[in-house]
């Protein structure tokens, strides 16, 4: 007794453990046993040319295009000529639906940069909320 006090009841787990890593292992070999019995699933597959289409026409590159000394550049979105007065719209049109509202531009080397920033400010003004810069040895899609 020499100090110590009167020790009250303690529980022994060693054999409660024993008794968990048993029933462990009979849900493993129980569960290992059951074969899963149904029909088996046949999941079409999508077309692998309209998928390469759909992901191409995701990507929206706008193109600001040198053509002559004294000319504006034209516009060009991913390959398709807009005039400059229906850049605005056209843009619109397309990020209405929309929910990733990024668009890219890229401009020739002979291309004065003013150009390039007001396609910018024109596809801010339509609704896009993101816009990144291509440089010249990026392929644009459809090229």
């Amino acid at each position: 007794m020499a100090g110590k006090g009167a020790r009250g009841p303690e529980i022994n787990v060693t054999p409660l453990i024993d008794v968990l890593l048993t029933l462990i292992i009979v849900f493993m070999v129980v569960v290992s046993m059951d074969k899963e019995e149904g029909e088996t699933a046949q999941i079409p597959q999508p077309d692998p040319k309209q998928t390469a289409e759909a992901s191409q026409s995701r990507t929206v590159v706008i193109q600001v295009v040198w053509t002559t000394k004294d000319q504006p550049p034209t516009v060009k979105i991913n390959q398709e000529g807009v005039r400059w007065e229906d850049l605005e719209t056209r843009l619109a049109e397309i990020y209405l639906k929309r929910a990733e509202k990024i668009v890219f531009v890229r401009g020739d080397a002979d291309v004065d940069f003013q150009y390039v920033a007001d396609v910018i400010d024109v596809a801010h003004h339509a609704g896009v909320q993101r816009v990144g810069l291509l440089t010249m040895d990026r392929d644009v899609a459809g090229k």
